[in-house]
């Protein structure tokens, strides 16, 4: 459980950055070569630059962010990234733009907001040629700066993206004053990134830390539990396939997930 964290009265901005990463895996089998290649057309349809654009705008809410610009790219063959400039406070209306061509402004006498915060993400789906499996994985990064928290948008992430096996990491970097002029390094408590997720969360999910807690990182890798066949099967059912063929699938699924979860690649049996 998390001990109390007395809340900091600081001596200006915020300066610690925090940054939560994910590795949001979403695994299935397809049979042929043609359902293969219709997993791939359905993966960049359902997690377009479009839908993404969607999810980030809500993680933007939840987080109490604000939009500052958005850059967004669907790529061929496949695949697609979407990086979200936010700030901590509102945007200003812009003010009137000179669009003549003359000389601007000296450094000395331009004011702009500068932000180090972000939220990006970038998709990667892959099929095995020979084996039927399909491996979808996509890479989410929020990173703030002030008092605005990534943890907030943890559990939606998760559930907004089908979450087979998940890789994160959350840091909290450089050090904030207080109102004394002492340093602190982390202005929250956390002893691992499951104080923030959901009971329902926890339960669904294999989880194993790996935590360096004088560094501030935290890492949490996370695999289903139980899983239907029928959810991982694309363009065909259980009805379609013989025991020795379930047995078959369901082993190279398995397979699949736990190399991605242990992060190395097993024996073979046979």
């Amino acid at each position: 459980m998390n001990k109390p964290f007395d809340k900091l009265k600081l001596h200006g901005f915020n300066n610690l950055t925090k940054s939560l990463s994910f590795s949001i895996y979403d695994i299935c089998y397809a049979k042929t070569e043609q359902q293969r290649k219709e997993y791939i057309e359905y993966i960049d349809e359902q997690y377009s630059a479009d839908r993404l654009t969607d999810i980030l705008g809500d993680v933007v809410d939840i987080i109490g962010a604000n939009i500052l610009n958005i850059a967004r790219q669907d790529y061929e063959p496949q695949g697609a990234s979407v990086t979200i400039l936010v700030s901590e406070e509102p945007v200003e209306e812009q003010q009137n733009y000179d669009a003549d061509e003359a000389p601007g402004p000296l450094p000395g006498s331009v004011v702009a907001h500068l932000d180090k915060s972000h939220i990006c993400v970038h998709t990667y789906p892959e099929a095995h040629p020979d084996d039927g499996i399909c491996t979808f994985r996509a890479d989410i990064e929020v990173s703030t700066c002030g008092i605005i928290s990534p943890l907030k948008a943890l559990n939606f992430l998760i559930h907004s993206l089908e979450s087979d096996v998940v890789t994160i990491d959350y840091r909290v970097r450089g050090f904030t004053r207080d109102v004394n002029g002492v340093k602190h390094y982390i202005d929250h408590a956390i002893n691992s990134i499951q104080n923030f997720m959901t009971e329902d969360t926890k339960e669904a999910y294999q989880m194993m830390d790996v935590n360096v807690y004088q560094e501030n990182l935290f890492h949490t890798k996370m695999m289903l539990k139980e899983t239907d066949l029928n959810t991982y099967l694309f363009g065909l059912s259980t009805d379609d396939l013989s025991d020795d063929e379930e047995e078959e699938i369901r082993s190279k699924l398995t397979r699949e997930m736990q190399e991605i979860f242990y992060g190395r690649n097993l024996p073979d049996t046979e």
